[in-house]
């Protein structure tokens, strides 16, 4: 597998990924109750298993932009020596 294909492939993943965070997070923070009193119910174990998937998600998002970081270390690289911030 190409470079270019590799890019391609970790974009759209991590695309994913964080349009999942936006949605779990936009419907725990929006849609289900909050709170976690005395009453059992379906949407409060909703509100949790969202909140693990969240997480999960998240942890995911972070290794996907580490790969991504990764792929173009030699770009980052020639920019930081080219700004002077790294020595060449």
């Amino acid at each position: 597998m190409g470079k270019p294909l590799k890019l391609w492939t970790v974009n759209v993943i991590s695309f994913v990924l964080f349009s999942l965070l936006a949605v779990t997070g936009l419907v725990n923070w929006l849609v289900l109750p909050h709170g976690s009193g005395h009453r059992e119910g379906l949407l409060i174990g909703t509100r949790h298993l969202l909140m693990e998937v969240h997480a999960w998600l998240a942890i995911l998002f972070l290794v996907a932009i580490a790969i991504h970081l990764g792929l173009h270390g030699s770009y980052i690289k020639a920019n930081l020596k080219k700004s002077g911030l790294l020595k060449k």
